[in-house]
C-alpha cells in the first residue's frame, strides 16, 4: 500500500475501504451480516488498513459490523474514519454521537472524525467546541470535514484548537467541479472542487478524501480515452481512474466493495504511474454528464 502524510508524520493509505451500503444505507439491513463481516476481514487481510464509515450508514449497524470484524485485530494497525451526521451537530449531540459510535465500533478512539456535511441551522462554533472536547478527552485523534466549501473550512478552523486534517468530497474524473449526485440524503452539493476546494487543501496541507472514485460505475462505461489507456497500461478503467486520483498532491480515495475480486482490483491501481502526458490528457478530458446514469 502507498501512503500520504496526513499531519505530524501520520501516514494514511492512498486507498481506503468505504462502507456505505454495508449493513444498510440509511436504514439497517442485517440480511448479509456474515458476508459483510467477512468482507471487511478479507479487505484488511489484503492490505486495507483505512476503514471509512459514518453513524448514518445502516443507521449505526455498519459500525457494529466493523466492530465485529476488527475486535480481535491489532487496533493500532488500523485507521478508522467516522462521521457525525448533520442533524447531530449541537454540542451535546456531537459528543453523544461519538460515544455511541465508539461503543458500536468496539474501540476507545476514532482516528479521524468528520462532520458529515455542514448544517447552516447549527452554528459551527458550537460543533467545533464539541470537537475540541473530543480531542481533549482522547476519544478522537484528528478532526476533519466532509462536503465543505473553502469558506466553511475556514470558519470551522477558526473555532478548532488543532488543525483540520481532511475534507471528504465526491471527486473523480467525471465530477471535477460539481457533485453530480442529486440524491445525497440532504448532504448538500459540493461544488468548485477542482477550482477552489482542492487547491486550498493542497496549499494548506489538508488531505482530500475523494469518495466515489469511479462515480458509481459511470467511469466504466465505454470511453475512447479510458479504453485506450486501459489497453496501453494493461489496467482496468477503474484502476486508471483511481491511479489518476491518487497521483494528485494530498489526494487519497475511498472505494467501497465487498467483492474480493474488486477489492484486489482496486489495489492494482497503485504501484505504477501514469505518464505525465497521460495525466494531462485525463486532466483536460471532459466527460459527458452522469446525472442520468
Amino acid at each position: 500500500m502507498n501512503f500520504k502524510t496526513l499531519t505530524d508524520n501520520f501516514q494514511i493509505p492512498v486507498i481506503g475501504l468505504g462502507t456505505w451500503g454495508i449493513g444498510g444505507f440509511t436504514e439497517t439491513d442485517s440480511s448479509k451480516d456474515t458476508e459483510a463481516i467477512q468482507a471487511i476481514k478479507d479487505a484488511i487481510e489484503l492490505g486495507y488498513s483505512h476503514i471509512d464509515t459514518a453513524e448514518l450508514y445502516g443507521a449505526g449497524h455498519t459500525h457494529e459490523l466493523i466492530g465485529n470484524a476488527i475486535k480481535n485485530l491489532d487496533r493500532s494497525k488500523l485507521i478508522i474514519t467516522s462521521k457525525v451526521f448533520k442533524t447531530n451537530l449541537k454540542y451535546n449531540d456531537v459528543i453523544a454521537s461519538c460515544k455511541k459510535s465508539l461503543e458500536k465500533l468496539q474501540t476507545n478512539y476514532i482516528d479521524i472524525y468528520l462532520i458529515h456535511a455542514p448544517n447552516p441551522e447549527i452554528p459551527l462554533e458550537e460543533t467545533m467546541r464539541a470537537m475540541n472536547h473530543l480531542v481533549g478527552q482522547g476519544l478522537v485523534n484528528y478532526i476533519g470535514v466532509s462536503n465543505f466549501s473553502v469558506e466553511q473550512m475556514q470558519e470551522a478552523q477558526k473555532y478548532f484548537k488543532n488543525k483540520i486534517v481532511a475534507n471528504q468530497i465526491p471527486y473523480n474524473l467525471a465530477t471535477r467541479n460539481v457533485n453530480l449526485d442529486r440524491n445525497t440524503n440532504n448532504l448538500g452539493s459540493c461544488i468548485n472542487m477542482e477550482s477552489e476546494i482542492i487547491p486550498y487543501c493542497q496549499k494548506n496541507n489538508i488531505i482530500i478524501m475523494a469518495y466515489r472514485p469511479i462515480e458509481r460505475g459511470f467511469l466504466l462505461k465505454p470511453n475512447l480515452l479510458l479504453d485506450g489507456l486501459s489497453k496501453k497500461y494493461g489496467k482496468t478503467k477503474a484502476q486508471i481512474s483511481i491511479n489518476w486520483l491518487v497521483s494528485k498532491k494530498n489526494i487519497i480515495t475511498i472505494s467501497k466493495s465487498i467483492n474480493i475480486d474488486h477489492l484486489k482490483e482496486n489495489l492494482g491501481a497503485i504501484g505504477w504511474n501514469l505518464s505525465p502526458e497521460d495525466i494531462k490528457l485525463l486532466d483536460e478530458m471532459e466527460f459527458e454528464s452522469s446525472n442520468n446514469y
